[in-house]
């Protein structure tokens, strides 16, 4: 006999009808109601539900409105991501993501602000952080929704001013021969200096509000207890380091294989995107269910609709494309006038926008914003009269990020399909498609700007001679329809084939580590045909490619005559970097501790130098090795470097190299936002993780510590017709509230690689339903 489930009742304004919220074992929200009002309107009623104090944290963050909860430590961040918001005519930006794109915002937010009545009436528990800080969550408008684009991953302006500062400190030519150890260019590409642009002139103060702008709210009581005459110390200026990571230690893999590929006889398609990992996930997965449109997928909480997952037709996954989305501009401003900037042959007028940003305890303080035709203005340098922008396609309508999932999850067939992603404008994607007529495809989407006579590579200056002509046009967009392999298959790294190169214009030259890109099309290649499972397990494999090849490379050198405990050590391992592995941990240290610097010195880096190109990119460093010249020096060099990693091991891990393990050192280590704050434990034990950013179960470190900072949260793997067969997990769990069910519950099944279903039809909801809430429309007194 079925347990009798328990069920809440909330009565609500804003709804037509009863919409019923059946949630599953593992947390997700299967919202079934009888029209796209009401969809729409529970859609962010249970976000909220499950999220609102990450949400409301995120609005205030994008719309420059921390300080007004929590004080002047807040005050640099509100006016650096006011500089990036969208402040463009709201027509077009909404005509963008289709014709009901602002109803279907109107009745999202709608339902958003519901649950914070519910909150207010005492019917629905506020989250507990609002109590430990002592605010409120706002009310939302639809146009909040599409405005805020700091949380968008465009690039490539952190790129531009590290290469500067190598090419300020080494000279033009070995900065460039510098820089490539940090990222490698595409298509034979030379970034150069234009005339008119010294790379003397860029620091790190050039793009301390851009970062700024992006960084996630921390709260500590410092920062909470900052007086305003403190305000201007609490700026974030990103180490170089850093930064390099910054701008690409975010990806994702996917893949969709045809029936004749699978054991299934039906396609699969697979997806896990990478982000920065946070408490709680920045992936919330739910169910949308009307009689028109029956959709399941991950998306953000703060955006109706899923931007990966199916809708019992099509199964559509996403991952990261590295287009050029980004300029820094240099500007002469007048002496004479400093409200002016050179352009073509004369000068024109900054566009001020005054605002007034409110502050806790404080008189609203009046800032003033300033934008040239380029864009926002994120430093003055007084001193040379030089101001800097940055250009980025996220400030033109129609790129708020995902948006367009909004059109695409409705898509029932591939040209639905293809006319929907006329829309995408950020950030630039390979998405997948699979369906159940047996299509499977691949499009690269997004704003990617047109640069007729320079490379987007470095800085250039704002005079008017370098201008973007537009943007390539959707139509236009490399893309592959069932390809005669069985498959298409990405991973960030460069898949622009070459004679779509040779007859469009260049869209970007940097490019992540192709390593899982290839790993990927090696195993989907294979003759054998590939389960679910297959799927899953190479979604969590460890394995190194980049590892084997710099050991292989390593012995080459050595020629058997290497008599050192570390290089036995590796020497028989195989070159997986499993969270147990005691050889990976040897490895990764080796590598980008002691390795990668060893290179960048032989390639004529200085110690000062060496700091900005770390960490130096595996696939160079293997590269190099395998085309070394041999000679004692070398051989002694490496070897200085394999007994430094050696001893770096036994500090880090004790003195039994038998006992160490990667996972010891590469731990998640997710933290709530507020842990510092509170008594109770709302934080998790360190997570150990295998992987790298080299492996398809993708997971970068800082070089400091080798805590691990993004890989995939969500995972699934799509069974296309077959829907109840497919499978998800959700790291680490479906809530943002701290100590409930769902908030850490599928932690462990993470960390072990385990996956739950993704159950869509009504009979198998219906089976794992563990709990169910009843929306009813409000009734009024005529």
């Amino acid at each position: 006999m079925k347990t009798t489930i328990a069920t809440k009742y909330f009565s609500v304004n804003g709804l037509q009808r009863e919409v019923s919220i059946n949630i599953d074992q593992w947390g997700v929200a299967h919202i079934k109601a009888d029209n796209l009002q009401d969809l729409f309107f529970a859609q962010g009623w249970n976000a909220a539900r499950d999220r609102l104090w990450q949400m409301d944290v995120s609005r205030k963050c994008g719309l420059g409105l921390l300080s007004r909860d929590f004080g002047p430590g807040y005050l640099a961040q509100d006016r650096a991501s006011r500089l990036f918001l969208y402040r463009g005519d709201m027509e077009p930006e909404w005509k963008a993501y289709g014709p009901d794109a602002e109803e279907i915002c109107t009745f999202f937010t709608n339902g958003i602000n519901a649950y914070i009545d519910a909150c207010d009436a005492g019917s629905a528990p506020l989250p507990p952080e609002f109590a430990v800080l002592g605010n409120r969550p706002d009310r939302w408008k639809p146009e909040d929704v599409v405005r805020i684009r700091t949380h968008c991953l465009t690039r490539n302006a952190a790129s531009e001013l590290l290469r500067s500062k190598v090419m300020a400190l080494a000279g033009p030519q070995l900065g460039l021969k510098l820089d490539v150890l940090r990222k490698q260019l595409s298509h034979c590409a030379s970034a150069t200096p234009v005339e008119g642009f010294d790379p003397v002139v860029i620091s790190d103060r050039v793009l301390q509000d851009f970062f700024l702008a992006g960084s996630p709210v921390n709260f500590t009581t410092e920062r909470l207890d900052s007086l305003l005459e403190e305000a201007h110390l609490w700026k974030v200026v990103t180490p170089s380091g850093d930064v390099a990571r910054s701008s690409f230690g975010q990806g994702s893999n996917n893949w969709a294989i045809s029936a004749d590929k699978t054991t299934t006889g039906r396609p699969i398609l697979a997806l896990d995107p990478h982000r920065t990992h946070t408490l709680p996930s920045i992936r919330y997965v739910v169910h949308l269910a009307t009689p028109e449109l029956d959709v399941i997928g991950a998306g953000e909480p703060m955006v109706p609709g899923v931007s990966m997952g199916h809708n019992g037709t099509a199964a559509f996954g996403l991952t990261i494309f590295g287009a050029d989305q980004e300029d820094i501009y240099v500007y002469d401003t007048s002496v004479e006038n400093g409200n002016s900037y050179r352009y073509g042959g004369g000068w024109e007028e900054f566009r001020v926008v005054e605002e007034s940003i409110p502050v806790k305890g404080y008189p609203d303080q009046p800032v003033e914003l300033k934008f040239t035709r380029h864009g926002p203005v994120v430093y003055f340098d007084h001193d040379e009269n030089r101001a800097f922008v940055v250009r980025t396609v996220v400030t033109e309508p129609g790129t708020a990020p995902y948006m367009a999932s909004l059109s695409v999850m409705r898509a029932k067939t591939y040209p639905e399909y293809v006319y929907s992603l006329r829309g995408w404008g950020s950030p630039s994607v390979n998405h997948v498609y699979a369906d159940t007529s047996n299509n499977v495809a691949w499009h690269a989407v997004g704003a990617m700007p047109v640069r007729d006579n320079w490379d987007g590579l470095l800085p250039v200056p704002g005079d008017g001679r370098f201008e973007w002509r537009g943007f390539v046009s959707s139509a236009r967009l490399p893309s592959e329809l069932n390809p005669a392999r069985g498959f298409v298959a990405t991973a960030n790294a460069m898949n622009i084939p070459d004679a779509w190169s040779k007859s469009n214009p260049a869209v970007a030259y940097e490019w992540p580590d192709s390593s899982r890109h290839d790993t990927l099309h090696y195993e989907l290649g294979s003759d054998k045909l590939i389960s679910m499972e297959d799927c899953m397990r190479l979604q969590c494999s460890t394995y190194s490619p980049v590892a084997t090849r710099i050991i292989k490379a390593t012995s080459n050198i050595f020629g058997g005559a290497c008599d050192l405990a570390p290089w036995h050590f590796l020497d028989c391992w195989d070159n997986d970097l499993t969270a147990t592995s005691a050889p990976g941990a040897l490895f990764e240290v080796w590598l980008n501790k002691h390795l990668g610097p060893m290179v960048a010195k032989y390639y004529g880096a200085t110690n000062e130098l060496i700091p900005m190109l770390m960490p130096v990119e595996a696939q160079k460093v293997a590269s190099w090795l395998e085309m070394a010249a041999v000679d004692p020096d070398l051989i002694d060099a490496l070897q200085a470097t394999l007994v430094e990693a050696w001893a770096e091991c036994f500090k880090l891990m004790g003195d039994n190299p038998k006992k160490w393990s990667w996972g010891s050192l590469h731990t998640l280590r997710l933290q709530h936002p507020l842990q510092s704050l509170v008594t109770a434990d709302w934080s998790l034990k360190p997570i150990p993780v295998g992987g790298s950013g080299s492996t398809i179960n993708f997971a970068t470190y800082k070089l400091d510590d080798f805590r691990v900072d993004a890989g995939p949260s969500v995972r699934m793997v799509i069974d296309v017709g077959c829907w109840d067969d497919s499978f998800f997990i959700n790291n680490p769990g479906q809530s943002g509230i701290p100590e409930t069910k769902h908030y850490v519950d599928l932690a462990p099944s993470w960390t072990a690689n385990e996956y739950k279903p993704l159950v869509y039809s009504a009979a198998k909801i219906d089976e794992l339903t563990s709990s169910k809430i009843i929306l009813a429309p409000r009734q009024t007194l005529a």
